[in-house]
C-alpha cells in the first residue's frame, strides 16, 4: 500500500466528472482501494474519492458511522472506532428519498483545516458495485446520507462550498471558537443556531460523536 497525494482545492481533478470503473474487479481496483484507505487513515479523514486522489474514476470509501461504545468517560472507545467498516462504493448512483433536507456542517481533505454549512438530503437510496462484483443497494439517513452525498459530489466535480447556502458560515477549524462562543453569549441571531445545527450535522451523539471526524470527512 501506498499514501497518495491529495488533491486541494483549485486542482482540475476537482473539477471534473469521473469516469466509470469498467471492471470492479480488477486488480488495478483493488491496489487503488487499498491505497486510498492507507490515505484516508493517514490523513484522519472518514472517507476519500479517487478524484482527491488523482484518479478521474468513481469509487468512493468511507467508514460507516456507527454507534460507539461509551468508554466511561462519556466519549466514544476509540479502537471502536478505528473499527468501523469500511463501505467501498464503485459507480454509485444515489437518489433522495422524500425532499427534506438537513444543514450541518462539513469539511474536506481536499479544503484544509475549513468547515461550513451544507444543506443535505436527510433520507437517500444508493446503489453501487462492490470490489468483488456484486452490488451494493442501501438506503442512508442522517450521517450516513451526509456521508454518501459529500463523497459522490467528488465525482461529479463539487466541492462542499459549492453546495452551501450561506458562505458566511464558512470558516477556519481555528476560527469556529469564536461562532461558538457567540452561540454560548446568546449574541447573534445566526450563531444562536450554532450548537442545535451542529447537533444535526453529526446526527446522533453517540453515533458520531467527534466533530473532529465531519470536519475532516474526505
Amino acid at each position: 500500500m501506498a499514501i497518495l497525494k491529495i488533491a486541494r482545492m483549485g486542482h482540475p481533478i476537482l473539477r471534473g466528472v469521473a469516469g466509470e470503473v469498467p471492471d470492479p474487479t480488477a486488480l488495478e481496483i483493488a491496489k487503488l482501494i487499498d491505497d486510498m484507505y492507507e490515505t484516508m487513515v493517514d490523513a484522519e479523514g472518514q472517507g476519500l474519492a479517487a478524484p482527491q486522489v488523482h484518479v478521474p474514476l468513481r469509487l468512493v470509501i468511507f467508514r460507516m458511522p456507527l454507534p460507539l461504545p461509551d468508554d466511561g468517560d462519556g466519549g466514544g472507545d476509540e479502537d471502536a472506532r478505528r473499527r468501523r467498516p469500511l463501505r467501498v462504493l464503485i459507480n454509485p448512483v444515489i437518489e433522495p428519498v422524500g425532499g427534506e433536507m438537513e444543514t450541518g456542517w462539513e469539511g474536506c481533505l481536499s479544503l484544509p483545516d475549513l468547515r461550513g454549512k451544507v444543506p443535505r438530503y436527510s433520507n437517500i437510496r444508493y446503489s453501487a458495485l462492490t470490489p468483488e462484483g456484486g452490488t451494493i443497494e442501501a438506503e442512508a439517513e442522517g450521517m450516513h446520507a451526509r456521508v454518501v452525498q459529500h463523497e459522490c459530489d467528488h465525482l461529479d466535480g463539487f466541492l462542499y462550498p459549492q453546495r452551501m447556502e450561506d458562505l458566511s458560515t464558512l470558516m477556519f477549524e481555528s476560527e469556529s471558537k469564536y461562532s461558538r462562543a457567540a452561540a454560548e453569549d446568546g449574541d447573534g441571531g445566526e450563531e444562536d443556531e450554532y450548537d442545535e445545527d451542529e447537533d444535526e450535522a453529526v446526527g446522533e451523539d453517540e453515533a458520531y460523536d467527534e466533530e473532529a471526524e465531519l470536519d475532516r470527512a474526505s
